[in-house]
């Protein structure tokens, strides 16, 4: 045992004594500081006590300081995250929103569509004259007006029937293939309807004029005194080219040029399904 303790202070000694110096005095005076320090402390001095407190005190607040920037990364961090995972359910719920708004426009149209068609579908049980078609496509030029129809001959269509739209004269057939047809509109400049104006029974012709609206032509002036704009204006049937009674328009009376024209029923640049009608070819067999 004390060849051990010698043994350490031959150690010590040696090391002591290679020290330079400076670093002999560093060494020296640590030690002594550390010796001072433990037996203040053993002592249980009252300003050591206090002096300890405020160490720790310093340390504490120092420690306090310091993470005050870890606690503010913390919660920019977390803003940051929630302000993201609101962006992010915001925009899921706008998608959510314009799809469901697509969604219902759609189904908007398609309850329109439905509500136009059993429309049509219920008209034409009432009469089986009737053969629905849809346009397929419009040919329109400063003159010459017609629409092109998705029935043809296969489906019992004929040269010079006439085509309505909700029971309003839209032109006749004038051209028949075998899967569609063509129509020439009232308002074709080569269209010349037989017509009657009710209720006073006076016949006349309703021209086309390559515009929204027709002229009245072969009308007596004798008759312009009895004649105002309320009158209606319907096919009479004559020479068996349409049955009489289907609606063509209202008649306009232009006082400056004293002449009188025809307001269509019927909107021709609104045309989707359309009716042909098939009993006036019954007719005009009959009356040949």
């Amino acid at each position: 045992m004390v060849r051990s303790r010698d043994d350490f202070v031959i150690a010590f000694r040696s090391a002591f004594l290679k020290k330079k110096a400076k670093d002999k005095f560093s060494l020296f005076t640590l030690i002594i500081a550390s010796i001072v320090l433990l037996i203040l402390t053993n002592l249980n001095l009252k300003i050591i006590n206090n002096l300890e407190k405020g160490l720790q005190d310093i340390v504490y607040r120092i420690s306090v300081v310091a993470s005050i920037p870890e606690k503010k990364i913390q919660d920019y961090y977390l803003k940051a995250k929630d302000h993201l995972a609101v962006y992010e359910l915001k925009t899921k719920e706008e998608n959510l929103y314009e799809k469901y708004n697509a969604e219902k426009l759609a189904n908007e149209y398609l309850i329109s569509e439905n509500n136009r068609l059993r429309k049509i579908i219920g008209e034409q049980q009432l009469s089986q004259d009737n053969i629905i078609a849809k346009v397929l496509l419009d040919r329109e030029s400063p003159f010459l007006n017609s629409i092109i129809l998705n029935k043809g001959s296969k489906d019992n269509i004929e040269l010079g029937m006439a085509v309505v739209d909700d029971d309003y004269l839209v032109g006749k057939i004038v051209e028949v293939n075998f899967l569609t047809s063509r129509v020439i509109l009232v308002t074709d400049i080569n269209s010349k309807i037989p017509g009657i104006i009710e209720p006073l029974g006076i016949h006349s012709i309703v021209s086309g004029s390559g515009k929204n609206e027709g002229t009245v032509e072969y009308l007596k002036e004798e008759y312009y005194p009895k004649i105002n704009d309320d009158l209606n204006i319907f096919t009479s049937g004559i020479a068996g080219i349409f049955k009489p009674g289907i609606p063509i328009g209202k008649l306009k009376f232009d006082n400056k040029n004293k002449i009188f024209s025809v307001n269509f029923f019927s909107d021709f640049t609104q045309l989707e399904y359309v009716k042909v009608l098939i009993s006036n070819k019954g007719d005009e067999n009959g009356q040949k």
